[in-house]
């Protein structure tokens, strides 16, 4: 029983019914090529992707140029922002004893941290709900019992 198949580096192995196997070496696929590319977002150190924010802001006429740095440092803000947001989240969901992060989780975060509140002010989450809050006028009086 004979059977080919490329592996990895564009070699034909021919397995054979004994326990050898012969192996013609082909150079297919290695010709011309040089090192891998690497995207601007691992270069960067980013999760965020470096080249499509680049393109949206090309796309989106912000200006008539854009810069090499633009696209990165944006990236990284974002990023940023979104890590500290979900850092945020995922412990508003520890605290109410959940595995998952749900909007609710999300808009306690945001509105809990005073920086963050003040970013997202005019923002509306869908789901969020509000911060529980009773006005102290409305709690009940303290009777001094003696």
């Amino acid at each position: 029983q004979r059977s080919q198949q490329p592996d990895s580096g564009g070699s034909i192995q021919y397995h054979c019914g004994t326990n050898f196997k012969l192996t013609s070496i082909t150079m297919a696929g290695k010709a011309g090529r040089g090192k891998k590319s690497q995207t601007r977002s691992s270069k960067a150190g980013l999760q965020f992707p470096v080249g499509r924010i680049g393109r949206y802001l090309k796309q989106g006429r912000y200006s008539a140029r854009v810069g090499a740095g633009a696209p990165v440092y944006l990236a990284a803000v974002l990023e940023y922002l979104c890590a500290e947001i979900l850092e945020l989240a995922g412990n508003a969901a520890r605290d109410n004893k959940k595995t998952r992060i749900v909007p609710r989780h999300l808009q306690l975060a945001v509105r809990n941290d005073e920086e963050l509140n003040k970013l997202l002010g005019g923002v509306t989450i869908a789901q969020g709900g509000v911060l529980p809050n009773i006005h102290t006028v409305l709690l009940p009086k303290k009777t001094k019992t003696a």
